[in-house]
């Protein structure tokens, strides 16, 4: 099967409804390439070892969560930049990038996909009066220790994570933001909830997690948000019978 490129464009735009939450760069179709689509890579961000990728698997267009175009960034298309679009113009290549619209899709999101190999049951936004809040909260059906948390992030993630907190405090309140989201501790731990879980740490956050009493796992940005992409690409094969891979680009960060 195969779809127009901008057909494409109305039905990623019309699932994940970019234009309901401002963001740090343009969500959608950010380079155009050839109009039919047949082969789709999606993957986390565009880098030149996923367009690489792409180019050896002729897809048609790729997939990813982080793009290009952020706000404060240099625009002038010149060194790894100038290359990298060189490459998927060449190719003809299609690059669409959504980045908070596929963080807080409620079932396809980033959010969505850890909290579902986590274990962790939504309960809505952490900041209860934004709609769109990009960090979580939720709970276990069963309380677990901080170890035993650990131990599931390293399982379900790949990757072994950073943690503060007492290794047997017994956790049931889970807060959680995928990716660089270290920031919402705070309001997690104002609300009372047990632990919070992100993909980065800064230095202030261990010292916010121990002074306000909260569990924190830092499991990277990369490996927390992988699974929005493969989601994506799971969901655009079902739904319009196309052939899509998703490829990891090894990153410990």
């Amino acid at each position: 099967m195969q779809i127009n490129n901008h057909e494409l464009h109305r039905f990623l735009n019309e699932l994940l409804k970019p234009e309901k939450i401002r963001d740090y760069c343009p969500n959608g179709l950010q380079v155009e390439g050839k109009a039919d689509v047949r082969r789709i890579v999606t993957g986390v961000t565009a880098s030149q070892a996923l367009i690489d990728a792409a180019v050896e698997k002729r897809a048609d267009a790729i997939i990813v969560h982080h793009g290009y175009f952020w706000k404060g960034e240099n625009p002038c298309l010149t060194g790894m930049k100038r290359t990298r679009l060189a490459t998927l113009l060449k190719h003809d290549i299609n690059l669409f990038a959504y980045h908070l619209p596929l963080d807080i899709h409620p079932k396809l999101g980033n959010n969505a996909q850890l909290a579902q190999r986590l274990g962790i049951e939504v309960d809505g936004g952490l900041i209860a009066e934004d709609p769109n809040s990009v960090a979580m909260r939720g709970h276990l059906q069963e309380s677990i220790s901080v170890a035993e948390m650990a131990a599931r992030l390293t399982s379900s993630l790949k990757r072994t994570p950073l943690v503060e907190g007492d290794q047997n405090r017994k956790l049931r309140t889970i807060a959680w933001c995928t990716g660089g989201g270290q920031g919402f501790i705070e309001q997690a731990a104002e609300q009372g909830i047990d632990a919070f879980i992100t993909g980065e740490v800064s230095e202030q956050t261990i010292h916010t997690a121990r002074e306000m009493g909260i569990a924190f796992f830092a499991a990277g940005h990369h490996a927390t948000e992988r699974y929005g992409a493969m989601a994506i690409g799971q969901y655009l094969a079902e739904q319009l019978d196309l052939s899509v891979e998703f490829v990891d680009i090894d990153n410990p960060a």
